[in-house]
C-alpha cells in the first residue's frame, strides 16, 4: 500500500497446551514477537478492496492492529454513492451490535470495582426483572400466549453469554409477533430458561440499564468518560456531532440483485442503549480492540486487569454452543453466525472453539458483528486483531461475508512475526 493517506491513517474450558499458549499471549503481549504486514500484504489488501467495489460493494474500510500500533488502515468505495463522495479511512459507520462489546467492558468495569458481581440476579439492580416469564404455548392464528416462571433467576453472567432467553423480534417469530415495541423488557416472554441454551437477543440492553443504575450516569456518558476518551476515540458515539454528518456512510439494502442507498438523515443520532446505536470509525475501533490484545491497556491508559480480559476471551458457557440464529425477515439478516454449531462464548465475545478453516482466525480467537455488516476478530494466539467495516442490509449478505473472509485470508497470509 503506497498512498500516504492509507498510512496515516470450545465447548468447556480445558487447559491444554494450546489455551496456556493462548492465556500466555493474552497475559504478556509485550514479551512476544510482535506481529506485522508485509508490504506486499497491504497492498495486496488494498487491491482486493477496490476489486470488491468494482464489483459492486458500496465501501469498505479495513483496519488491522496489534497490541502496539496500527498496522493497516484502508478504504475503497464511497462515502455516499449519490452524491460521489469518496470514502476515507476515518469515515464513520453504524456499527451496531459492534456496541455491545463496550458495554460488556463497562459492566465488567463495576465488576472489577466490587459494584456489580457476574451471578447476580439482575432483578437486585432492575426488579422488574423479577416478574420475567418463560413462553410455553403460542398461538399462531391469534398470537396470543401461555407463560410460567423461569426455574432459575436471570443473572449478569446470563446477559453477558447470551443464554438469559431473551430473543430479538427479528430471530423469532413468536417474539416478532409477541414484542410490539410498546411492552417494557421485563414485559417480553424469554424463549426458554436462563442457562439453557444460547440465544442472540437484547441481553446486552439490559446490561446498559445495569450500567445506568449502579452507575448513576448515563450510559452514554459512562462510555465515553471510562472508555472512549481514554483511548482517544474521538469519533465514537451515539449522536454524531454536526461538523461530523459529512464523514457519515450511507447505508444500502439489497433488493432482489440491486442495492438501494439510503439517504443519510439531517441529524444522525441513535437511542443510546448497551446493545446497539454506536457510530465509530476504523481507527477508533482499532484502539477498542487493542485492548483485549494488551491485558486490558491501551498505550497508557489502563482499563481493566489483565485478569478480566481473561475472563472476558473465556469460554463462559461451559458445554453449551453458539446455536446459528434463524432470521424471520431475510431483508434485514440471513441466518447467522458462521460457527454456530461449534463455537462458545465469553463476556460479549463469540469464541472460536475449533478451526475456522484454513488460513483464518486462530482457535481462542473472539468476534462478533453488526447488522450492517460491520464485522470484527481479536486473535490473542497471533496477536492481531481486524475490523472490516461496510454498511449493508441484510447482514451476512453473501457479498458481505465474501468481503470479510477475503480480507481476513489475505491478513493472515502476510502475517509476519518479528522480535
Amino acid at each position: 500500500m503506497t498512498n500516504p493517506t492509507r498510512r496515516l491513517v470450545s465447548r468447556a474450558i480445558v487447559v491444554t497446551g494450546l489455551a496456556a499458549m493462548i492465556v500466555g499471549a493474552a497475559r504478556h503481549p509485550h514479551a512476544a514477537s510482535a506481529p506485522s504486514l508485509s508490504p506486499a500484504g497491504e497492498e495486496a489488501i488494498g487491491a482486493l478492496l477496490r476489486q470488491k467495489v468494482a464489483a459492486g460493494m458500496p465501501a469498505i474500510a479495513v483496519v488491522v492492529v496489534n497490541a502496539r500500533q496500527q498496522l493497516l488502515i484502508d478504504a475503497a468505495g464511497h462515502r455516499d454513492v449519490a452524491a460521489h463522495a469518496a470514502l476515507a479511512t476515518d469515515s464513520i459507520f453504524r456499527i451496531a451490535s459492534m456496541t455491545k462489546p463496550v458495554t460488556s467492558l463497562a459492566v465488567m468495569m463495576l465488576v472489577e470495582e466490587g459494584r456489580v458481581r457476574v451471578d447476580d440476579p439482575v432483578a437486585k439492580y432492575l426488579p422488574q426483572f423479577e416478574r420475567v416469564r418463560v413462553l410455553t404455548t403460542f398461538n399462531e392464528a391469534d398470537g396470543r400466549f401461555e407463560s410460567r416462571p423461569p426455574a432459575r433467576p436471570i443473572t449478569i453472567r446470563h446477559l453477558l453469554t447470551h443464554t438469559s432467553g431473551m430473543a430479538y423480534p427479528f430471530v423469532d417469530r413468536r417474539i416478532a409477533k409477541i414484542d410490539d415495541g410498546k411492552k417494557a423488557r421485563a414485559e417480553v416472554p424469554l424463549l426458554h430458561d436462563p442457562g439453557e441454551r444460547f440465544t442472540y437477543g437484547p441481553s446486552t440492553a439490559v446490561l446498559g440499564l445495569v450500567v445506568e443504575k449502579v452507575s448513576g450516569r448515563r450510559l452514554d456518558e459512562f462510555v465515553k468518560a471510562r472508555i472512549f476518551d481514554p483511548l482517544g476515540m474521538v469519533d465514537t458515539f451515539y449522536a454524531v456531532p454536526a461538523d461530523k454528518h459529512d464523514r457519515v456512510v450511507t447505508l444500502h439494502a439489497r433488493s432482489d440483485a440491486d442495492l438501494v442507498e439510503r439517504p443519510n438523515p439531517a441529524t444522525i443520532a441513535s437511542n443510546v442503549a448497551g446493545d446497539g446505536g454506536l457510530l465509530s470509525t476504523a481507527a477508533d475501533y482499532g484502539r477498542f480492540m487493542q485492548v483485549f490484545l494488551n491485558g486490558g491497556r491501551a498505550g497508557s491508559a489502563r482499563l481493566v486487569s489483565d485478569s478480566t480480559i481473561r475472563q472476558m476471551l473465556s469460554n463462559q458457557i461451559g458445554r453449551l454452543v453458539v446455536e446459528q440464529q434463524p432470521s424471520v425477515d431475510l431483508a434485514r439478516a440471513k441466518p447467522f453466525p458462521f460457527g454456530g454449531g461449534k463455537d462458545a462464548f465469553g463476556f460479549g465475545f463469540q469464541i472460536e472453539a475449533a478451526p475456522a478453516g484454513s488460513g483464518l482466525r486462530s482457535v481462542g480467537s473472539a468476534s462478533w458483528g453488526g447488522i450492517n455488516n460491520t464485522h470484527f476478530w481479536i486473535d490473542p494466539r497471533r496477536q492481531i486483531a481486524a475490523a472490516v467495516l461496510m454498511q449493508l442490509l441484510p447482514y451476512y449478505d453473501d457479498a458481505a461475508i465474501d468481503v470479510l473472509r477475503s480480507v481476513e485470508r489475505l491478513v493472515y497470509q502476510h502475517l509476519r512475526t518479528t522480535s
